[in-house]
């Protein structure tokens, strides 16, 4: 798979001026998924980026400020910081969730 369009520049943006971690699901089931994310995550987003992948179906276990998904699925409905529903009417595309956080700086 390739990078949702336009998603890797804001992703480069947002790393200068937060603590940004890359949280994930992956079916624990399939071994090799979890290695296929790291690699995608070394391809596309770089070497810094892979030591900041955490796989986990649980999100709300993560305490974080924000939380930038595209589902409320995985517990990303109890995550304790604010829930940043990407493709939502308020947050359509990455563009306007990275000019939001970036109000937050």
């Amino acid at each position: 798979m390739v990078p949702v369009k336009d998603a890797v520049d804001p992703y480069k943006l947002l790393t200068e001026y937060f603590d940004f971690y890359i949280l994930s699901i992956t079916p624990w089931n399939n071994h090799t998924a979890w290695v296929g994310k790291l690699n995608w995550v070394k391809k596309y987003l770089g070497e810094h980026a892979y030591k900041r992948l955490i796989l986990s179906h649980h999100k709300n276990l993560n305490g974080r400020d924000f939380l930038v998904d595209n589902r409320t699925k995985n517990s990303a409905d109890r995550f304790n910081g604010e829930l940043i529903l990407f493709g939502s009417n308020t947050f359509p595309d990455l563009n306007t969730v990275t000019r939001y956080l970036l109000t937050k700086v």
